[in-house]
């Protein structure tokens, strides 16, 4: 075995009071093999892994229990034997850090150094375990790991800055950095959860490529069944600091045992019932650009939101005077429309489009060219002064509820100054009882009103924000990657909480999204974009089980499945 964590206990203090964040946990990894570690937000997965890295800050965590054991190197004194990474001493730990056991954190963009090039941040890991390496061969060991890990054009790219590099590429950066020194074991913590399905397939097949290359030992940690089963030989399932269940994924995933497993499972999307039928609507296919569009269709005629050749450009600009060289075409000739009481799905990888795509439809992004109608009227033609009845009507919940909602302002502020600034409610008193109401539609406690977005869990903020985007009773709600980042078990909460929504309030939703098995389960209608263009479009089913682009095809095969 390479590592061996027996009993480990890790307690953390924290106003007077210890939290028991791993409880007698144990588990094993074997050289060349992947153990997936598998929980929701703060189950103890990422806890676990700072425990065998000792990365837990000494002054608040402590270990009363346990051991990690890490097999010698080869070549050692006693290559059979292991060592307690528990009782050595920071100097030791140091030696081991980066060199015999690797970490991948789950946002590359707060792990990276935003004001030094990746380049010299893996040359430092480099020189920093091999002291008598060179700065020119370390640059070159750099930009070779940089192309293993598919950075194109790396001997160019080793001198960007972070910022430079999209979320997948940044993702591979630390994949390289972790990689350099070639370690025995690497620790991957949620390193896909915001990547797009194809950078996904394409960072899990590399890991695979240098695991088999170098023999290593991966420990998983990750809330996603479907990449569990592409990448992983083991799984654990981990339950407020407890290892409830474990065994072959075939054990675990085909013959639950344990309650918390069995509802993990039950709240996938492919697991959960649709309580309606769905709407049946035509097959449509995207108008060939330049062609006339037909407005006397009967889409056209019912649609409640209605873009035909929308364009966004934004400029890039160049030299001393800044002058405009080239277009970025975010948003490249759109024609949609979205029918009163539809969800259509809007999937896409990151950068095609569909974020600006939303905004623009509420022209908070203004258009470059083309026509936005909304109930039959061109809301691009009007001012912006004249938007503001358009924006009761029109809403948006966005992905990050965090950084969406003031945290100076009470949930009470929050919802109530909306409907203030259109004119809902003749009182103070009126408009929270309407903030009440709304809570109770979202699920939560009216007494909830007075706290701030800091004591929520990332659920009950995003719930908060859908909450904010009612309380204005809205006819059509942009909802942007509002599932991303949650556990499976609320993500299922958040979903049926929407489609009971739409049911009740007869609402339209444009759902962008790039999870296969949300757009599966929630939508009516799936739009396919690519590049700032509508590829394919049609009944969600159809498009799911019978691709006919290109492009869909490659999307739809690099959504990791989950054999039951």
């Amino acid at each position: 075995m390479l590592l061996k964590v027996e009993h480990l206990k890790t307690y953390l203090r924290s106003a007077g009071k210890t939290v028991e964040a791993v409880d007698d946990v144990t588990f094993h990894i074997g050289e060349g093999e992947t153990f997936c570690l598998v929980g929701e937000s703060g189950s103890g997965k990422s806890i676990t892994a700072l425990s065998i890295m000792q990365l837990l800050p000494a002054g608040i965590s402590s270990h009363p229990a346990g051991s990690i054991y890490l097999k010698q190197p080869r070549g050692a004194h006693d290559p059979a034997g292991y060592i307690d990474t528990l009782t050595l001493p920071e100097r030791k730990l140091r030696t081991i850090r980066g060199s015999r056991i690797a970490m991948i954190f789950q946002e590359p963009m707060t792990s990276l150094n935003p004001v030094f090039t990746i380049g010299d941040q893996i040359i430092e890991a480099l020189q920093l375990h091999n002291p008598d390496m060179g700065y020119a061969e370390a640059r070159e060991r750099t930009i070779h790991a940089l192309t293993q890990v598919r950075i194109p054009n790396a001997a160019r790219r080793v001198d960007d800055y972070p910022h430079h590099l999209s979320g997948g590429q940044r993702q591979r950066v630390m994949i390289a950095m972790a990689m350099a020194c070639e370690p025995d074991l690497l620790i991957a913590d949620e390193p896909t959860t915001a990547l797009d399905v194809t950078v996904q397939k394409e960072i899990l097949n590399l890991m695979q490529d240098l695991q088999a290359r170098n023999h290593m030992g991966i420990l998983f940690i990750t809330h996603d069944f479907g990449v569990v089963c592409q990448i992983g030989h083991r799984l654990a399932v981990m339950h407020r600091g407890k290892i409830v269940e474990s065994g072959t994924l075939m054990e675990v995933l085909k013959q639950p045992k344990h309650t918390y497993t069995k509802q993990l499972l039950a709240s996938l999307p492919q697991n959960l019932k649709r309580r309606q039928q769905r709407q049946q609507h035509r097959v449509q296919t995207p108008p060939v650009p330049g062609e006339p569009w037909d407005s006397k269709s009967d889409d056209a005629a019912q649609a409640l939101v209605d873009l035909r050749q929308l364009r966004v450009y934004f400029p890039v600009k160049r030299g001393l005077l800044h002058r405009t060289v080239d277009h970025i075409k975010a948003v490249d000739g759109v024609d949609v429309q979205i029918s009163q009481g539809q969800i259509l799905a809007l999937v896409g990888e990151s950068g095609c489009g569909k974020t600006t795509l939303g905004r623009a439809i509420l022209r908070l992004i203004e258009p470059t060219a083309g026509d936005i109608f909304f109930s039959g009227t061109n809301i691009t033609q009007i001012k912006r002064s004249a938007m503001r009845p358009y924006r009761r009507r029109m809403q948006i919940i966005f992905q990050d509820p965090m950084s969406s909602l003031n945290p100076r302002l009470s949930i009470a502020t929050t919802l109530t100054e909306p409907m203030a600034v259109h004119g809902i409610g003749d009182s103070q008193e009126e408009r929270l009882e309407i903030a009440r109401q709304t809570l109770r539609q979202v699920q939560l406690e009216p007494r909830y009103l007075w706290r701030y977005p800091h004591e929520f869990s990332g659920g009950q903020r995003q719930r908060i924000g859908i909450a904010r985007a009612l309380v204005l009773n809205p006819r059509f709600i942009v909802c942007d990657e509002v599932t991303s980042s949650l556990d499976v078990s609320v993500q299922a909460e958040i979903l049926q909480m929407l489609l009971q929504l739409r049911r009740s309030r007869q609402l339209t939703l444009l759902f962008i999204t790039h999870d296969i098995g949300v757009v599966e389960y929630i939508s009516d209608e799936t739009a396919v974009m690519y590049r700032g263009r509508i590829v394919e479009r049609g009944a969600t089913a159809q498009i799911c089980g019978n691709p006919h682009h290109e492009y869909t095809q490659t999307l739809l095969s690099a959504v990791p499945r989950i054999m039951m």
